[in-house]
């Protein structure tokens, strides 16, 4: 197995986020994971890594199609105007990713078809027959063994028994292969309890080929060599971590300089096909393994999930709009150690903000603030007079460098946060130590007091810095009250060396950066934002179902508009696939005694084989017009329901071509 990296200037860090799938709108569980992903991709941008961080939607699917079915839109329609709200979400949560794939994308599209056709030119992608049961939300096949009182193992809801026509990946052929690998290499998958679960519970009872491609449905990628077939949803969505730099493309630079990925950050759920199905897939293709796969826990309301059916989703966006993204950021980062399942609420939430935020670092910038503003009129001057307490306090703070730094290597989030706020406790007590407004009133101990009061500073610009990977707003608001720019003394190595604020830096009195908010009153106040957040997204989508409803309202034509149309039957003689376009056949068609060349957009449900003999209806009198350079005379009548999928328009009966149609 290929194991590389280009060689380059800089080291390289590729972090991945799942890809989401849009059948609704997020909620604060899928924020943990991004924020997350974030939170590491900005703390090695600062350690001066080169890094790529991808995130993205997962478009396809079964369930998709039903959804936009019932609301009477088309997949790619429906999908589109859930992408736009996640974008939004990521932009005002200040999430920083270098790519957002989607696998409605062309070109990740096509990576798939050839990740299919490889496999199964290898003979590790076969053709049989499939009968099982399916779990359309989650999108996946179990065994009858699997199912947990004859439902859905995961999500708890109705499977369904199907049986179809399907190609299936070799999945078993790797077992072995998987197991010994998982075991040679402890920090593949982490936390430790996930890899136990997946070699007891899965890998050693026996993996069974996997079914790649479904026939029961249309909105999906068309296996390229078998166009009934749509490739399986968990295969598509997979090898989104390779396609998105390129993979078997005509540049695959990025995939040289990035892959393998040094962690995929996943939810729980997932982790079995991120740390089996996707490996597996990646051996066939004989391409190095991703470096790691980290499984969190869920943020849990009440003790379970959040799940739009149970009614307990949290809109991000409205805590966001409320207390603002730092805020946010901090909370899901600090409040659950990662890796385990944490509780959700709204009193957890105000009380660290009050606590943490508002109490703790806010109250240090304000009081240092302050203090410098009255007593130096806002400069300090250079003469300094060491106190008892100093030494304790620098040792702390380059200690706690270091302790960050090991604990965002080990992506432990929380530890990381816990070790950065036990700085900043330690500086507020310091203050109650020194009491520089005892020392302000003795001229004699003014030395002492500027001495104070640049530890607190110069803690303040230390902690700015190693705070910004989980709050990055925050910082440049603490560096304009201590008239900091970004620069030297601004870098995360300068975090390290104590002394880097200016001897004689100058304040300046700011906003506050986490104003207290009273608790009783908040949380009556958020329960109704949240409330009126949830009837809002009901009533939105009634008004684009009765929009949607209105513009399928029929506009009658005269008889005299329809005799225009000059529509004939026609017999299909010869056709073939337009180069270099996946949508396109060239026809050539008979009608009575002439033969026109038509070009129409029906590759993905037709094969130039099928098309050969076919009784088509042709309107005749539509002006000629050149597709990709090639003259199309006509066009040839088909019909579409709200899924996309397409049925050539045809006479019941045989009869000869040319017939006019009346």
């Amino acid at each position: 197995m290929k194991q590389w990296r280009v060689n380059m200037s800089k080291k390289t860090y590729y972090i991945t986020t799942p890809i989401y799938y849009p059948s609704d709108k997020l909620h604060i569980g899928h924020s943990y994971t991004t924020v997350a992903a974030d939170a590491m991709a900005r703390y090695k941008r600062l350690r001066g890594y080169d890094v790529k961080f991808l995130t993205g939607t997962d478009e396809h699917g079964q369930k998709i199609e039903r959804i936009a079915k019932q609301k009477g839109m088309t997949p790619k329609a429906y999908v589109d105007s859930i992408v736009t709200w996640i974008k939004e979400l990521w932009k005002i949560m200040n999430i920083s990713y270098d790519t957002f794939i989607r696998t409605t994308d062309d070109y990740h599209e096509k990576t798939v078809q050839k990740i299919f056709k490889k496999l199964y030119e290898k003979g590790d992608i076969y053709k049989s027959s499939y009968e099982g049961w399916y779990c359309t939300p989650c999108e996946t096949f179990f065994t009858e063994r699997q199912l947990k009182d004859g439902k859905c193992p995961d999500c708890g809801r109705e499977v369904e028994k199907v049986k179809e026509e399907s190609y299936f990946f070799r999945l078993s052929k790797y077992q072995d292969r998987l197991i010994e690998y998982i075991e040679s290499h402890p920090e593949f998958i982490q936390p430790q309890t996930r890899q136990n679960e997946m070699i007891n519970n899965f890998l050693k009872p026996g993996l069974e080929d996997l079914c790649v491609s479904r026939t029961s449905f249309k909105w999906g990628i068309p296996v390229e060599f078998d166009p009934g077939h749509v490739v399986y949803v968990w295969v598509d969505a997979l090898s989104n971590y390779i396609s998105a730099l390129g993979y078997m493309s005509e540049n695959d630079e990025e995939y040289k300089k990035y892959w393998p990925a040094d962690v995929h950050l996943v939810g729980k759920e997932i982790v079995r096909f991120h740390t089996i199905i996707w490996p597996a897939l990646l051996m066939a293709l004989d391409e190095p393994l991703p470096r790691q796969v980290f499984g969190h826990g869920w943020l849990v309301i009440d003790g379970g999930k959040m799940s739009k059916s149970k009614g307990n989703v949290v809109d991000p966006k409205v805590l966001v709009d409320r207390y603002g993204s730092d805020a946010i950021r901090y909370f899901l980062l600090r409040e659950v150690a990662f890796g385990q399942d944490g509780n959700f609420t709204n009193e957890a939430l105000i009380q660290r903000i009050n606590s943490d935020l508002a109490n703790d670092f806010g109250n240090l910038l304000s009081r240092t603030v302050a203090m410098v503003d009255k007593y130096f009129n806002g400069t300090l001057p250079l003469s300094r007079k060491a106190t008892a307490y100093d030494e304790e306090l620098k040792n702390l703070a380059r200690e706690t460098v270091t302790k960050v730094e090991e604990y965002m290597e080990k992506l432990l989030f929380s530890d990381a946060l816990t070790e950065i706020w036990n700085l900043i406790r330690r500086a507020n007590k310091y203050i109650d130590e020194t009491q520089p407004w005892v020392l302000a009133k003795d001229e004699e101990k003014k030395d002492e007091l500027a001495n104070v009061l640049y530890n607190l500073g110069e803690i303040l610009r230390i902690v700015s810095i190693i705070v910004e990977p989980f709050m990055p707003t925050t910082p440049r608001k603490v560096w304009e009250q201590l008239s900091l720019c970004e620069g030297e003394n601004t870098t995360w190595d300068s975090a390290k060396t104590w002394g880097s604020l200016p001897q004689d830096f100058t304040v300046k009195k700011g906003e506050i950066l986490f104003p207290r908010i009273d608790m009783k009153v908040e949380l009556e106040a958020l329960e109704a934002a949240q409330n009126k957040a949830r009837e809002e997204s009901v009533a939105k989508a009634e008004e684009k179902k009765e929009e949607k409803e209105e513009q399928q309202v029929t506009e009658y034509i005269s008889i005299d508009d329809f005799a225009k149309l000059d529509l004939r039957v026609g017999e299909v003689i010869q056709c073939e696939k337009v180069e270099k376009a996946d949508k396109l056949l060239k026809s050539q068609i008979k009608i009575g005694n002439e033969v026109r060349q038509i070009v129409s957009g029906i590759a993905k449900y037709y094969t130039p084989e099928e098309m050969v003999g076919k009784k088509v209806i042709v309107v005749c009198n539509l002006k000629p017009v050149k597709l990709r350079g090639i003259l199309s005379e006509g066009m040839i009548l088909a019909a579409s329901d709200e899924n996309g999928n397409l049925v050539l328009a045809s006479t019941d009966k045989d009869i000869e071509s040319g017939a006019k149609v009346k």
